[in-house]
């Protein structure tokens, strides 16, 4: 069974079940097109098969035809497949689709991301906007009530206050997509203070202050805030931390990339926690999961960028 949305945005509803409630918001909107390039994988082709099946989206899968089939079987009839000899053309032919509005979400299959992210970045028919792209994974945590977002585990290794800035507007938008209509925000330190020493700290504190003159808007942002103090109310009221970020924060900014891979790795690994992840920025949203990831994962990932897709 699937969720009702508004329960979800009224905190209504079991927690294992709260990423299953992207499926149903993606089924709300118009029905989109997926560009898949390199898409000869078993479990990109189960997520397919399964997003098809709950109507989500139309699907043109690019790479290798007669492999595509095979892992289709008798599924094949009702998704375009479109041949391509190599993993790089099946990048450019999947980006080119969505740069001529063919499709509305591209997503990556069995390729190396720095394959399909040069295709992105073709400064002729790539997706590129001026902005940043960075990577926006929303988790569902066993014992949390609530979708969180962690932000950027992939993408910018050492981002500064600039780049924080877009990556974080970035967030703000995938989390307003599924129904976060004022986004609490905790640029995450080792300490709650601004220590001079602590580069983190300092972006932190800047970002706070830009956000309440009005220059990062669409959300509420304090920081510094270590990863505690971030989402246990208990643990921020014992710190003596009163804000309304404090204890209750959507997106967790992490400070480095592996800051951000090590937390992200740690929700999976060690919390078992479920996840979708998107890569923000683009002309459209772009599902970069691994190729270890899950038909699951990939299904949410998909979902999620869906629901981030403009009609």
């Amino acid at each position: 069974m699937l969720l009702n949305w508004n329960a979800v945005q009224n905190g209504r509803v079991d927690n294992n079940l709260l990423l299953d409630s992207l499926i149903e918001k993606a089924t709300q909107g118009s029905t989109k097109t997926v560009a898949v390039a390199a898409a000869e994988d078993s479990e990109v082709i189960k997520a397919v098969i399964e997003a098809s099946e709950r109507n989500l989206a139309r699907f043109i899968l690019f790479g290798d035809q007669e492999k595509i089939r095979t892992l289709l079987g008798s599924k094949y009839k009702d998704v375009k497949i479109v041949h391509a000899d190599s993993t790089t053309a099946s990048a450019e032919l999947a980006v080119k689709a969505v740069f001529k509005k063919e499709a509305e979400v591209l997503m990556k299959g069995n390729l190396p991301t720095n394959i399909i992210l040069k295709a992105v970045l073709n400064k002729d028919y790539g997706l590129r906007t001026g902005n940043i792209l960075s990577h926006t994974a929303v988790f569902e945590i066993p014992d949390i009530n609530r979708l969180m977002i962690v932000t950027d585990a992939a993408m910018n290794m050492t981002p500064n206050l600039d780049q924080k800035v877009q990556i974080v507007q970035n967030a703000v938008s995938i989390a307003k997509s599924i129904g976060i209509a004022l986004p609490k925000v905790a640029p995450l330190a080792a300490v709650e203070v601004i220590n001079p020493a602590m580069e983190a700290t300092i972006d932190a504190a800047a970002l706070t202050i830009m956000n309440q003159r009005g220059q990062i808007s669409g959300c509420i942002i304090d920081g510094p805030l270590a990863l505690d103090n971030a989402v246990s109310v208990l643990a921020a009221e014992h710190k003596g931390i009163h804000s309304e970020v404090a204890g209750n924060a959507d997106i967790l900014l992490v400070p480095t990339i592996e800051a951000g891979n090590v937390l992200y790795k740690s929700l999976i690994y060690f919390a078992k926690a479920k996840v979708g992840a998107v890569i923000s920025g683009a002309k459209a949203p772009i599902v970069l999961t691994s190729r270890a990831d899950s038909s699951e994962s990939k299904l949410y990932s998909l979902s999620l960028a869906l629901c981030c897709a403009v009609d």
